[in-house]
């Protein structure tokens, strides 16, 4: 079953992960929705973040699992992004996918079914 995150980015000037190579690059609401939602389609960040850990093979490889139907919007409201996502991905993965592309500089807002 799918679930439908309701996410806000306060700051999306702030809005970058610890590591440079992992972290959003966008701007605007809607690349950091293009970002997040290759994120949750592709492994490709999961695949860059396993490459930079000390043990890439002791990472827990649920953290790779995709969701290939995966679809996030996003809107500008006033000086703050507003992202929904809507994925069948454990929430871990999705959290996680986050924090490399957002850090700490996100706020989940609300948690629905799809």
């Amino acid at each position: 079953m799918a679930t439908r995150y309701h996410l806000r980015l306060p700051d999306p000037a702030l809005a970058r992960g610890p590591v440079a190579s992992l972290a959003f690059h966008s701007s605007s609401a809607e690349g950091f929705a293009e970002e997040l939602q290759a994120a949750l389609r592709s492994s490709a960040l999961f695949d860059r973040w396993r490459g930079l850990q000390d043990d890439p093979d002791g990472v827990e490889p649920t953290l790779g699992t995709v969701d290939p139907a995966a679809v996030v919007t996003g809107e500008q409201d006033d000086l703050t992004v507003r992202l929904q996502a809507t994925t069948v991905l454990p929430g871990e993965v999705f959290k996680h996918r986050l924090r490399l592309l957002a850090g700490s500089h996100w706020e989940l807002r609300d948690v629905t079914s799809a």
